[in-house]
């Protein structure tokens, strides 16, 4: 991978890891490396990979059900769960599914990693912010439909909530230049944004070695 990867402290796995292993994500996987390595800094690989990404969120056919459902014992709680699909042994690289219930929010949290979010079904209400001052800022709020995608670009484009307006569980698609899951990030107070240590994990997969960062 490129040297502009951001994977934190996480130990290398022995091998890159497909939970969910189909000619289709290995063959996603493989387009989305060859494009990040032609690129020159994250938001050119974010562009790069942006038509690859809209073909997989188009795709009805790829995600199980079982990727696709909540978890009653989460990180991010409310029943949200997080699926792991794909990590690379570097950790530098994954995928995985987000299912929030109808009615449910995660918290105000940050990534650590650039790459790109979609709707793969449900709709979402999606909040970027910015701590400072002692106060959390709502940068900007707009709704989600299925196939919309954006792009995580931190430190500014990192800070976000997402909320299920759908009456349906809404599931939405993660491409991050990280383990997510398993890094040690952040969420953050509503009224002071004071940050605090979290770690969502994955509901079918663990974590391992990981290191906590800090601040």
């Amino acid at each position: 991978m490129c040297g502009f990867q951001h994977h934190g402290t996480l130990q290398p796995l022995s091998q890159d890891e497909y939970i969910l292993d189909t000619g289709r994500v290995r063959a996603f996987i493989s387009d989305v490396r060859e494009r990040i390595n032609h690129a020159d800094s994250p938001p050119q690989a974010c562009e790069q990979i942006g038509p690859l990404f809209a073909e997989l969120l188009a795709d009805r056919e790829w995600l199980p059900a079982q990727y696709q459902v909540p978890a009653a014992a989460s990180g991010m709680g409310g029943g949200i769960g997080q699926w792991l699909i794909f990590r690379a042994a570097d950790r530098a690289l994954s995928l995985f599914s987000l299912v929030v219930p109808p009615g449910a929010m995660t918290p105000v949290h940050d990534h650590l990693a650039w790459g790109l979010v979609g709707i793969y079904r449900g709709q979402q209400d999606e909040e970027f912010y910015r701590p400072g001052g002692g106060q959390l800022e709502l940068l900007r709020r707009r709704p989600l439909d299925p196939g919309d995608f954006y792009t995580l670009l931190p430190p500014r484009d990192d800070i976000h909530r997402v909320r299920t307006t759908s009456r349906e569980t809404s599931v939405s698609i993660h491409l991050l230049a990280n383990d997510t899951g398993c890094v040690w990030r952040h969420t953050y107070d509503e009224h002071t944004g004071e940050p605090s240590p979290f770690r969502s994990g994955y509901v079918n997969a663990e974590c391992l070695d990981s290191v906590v960062t800090s601040g």
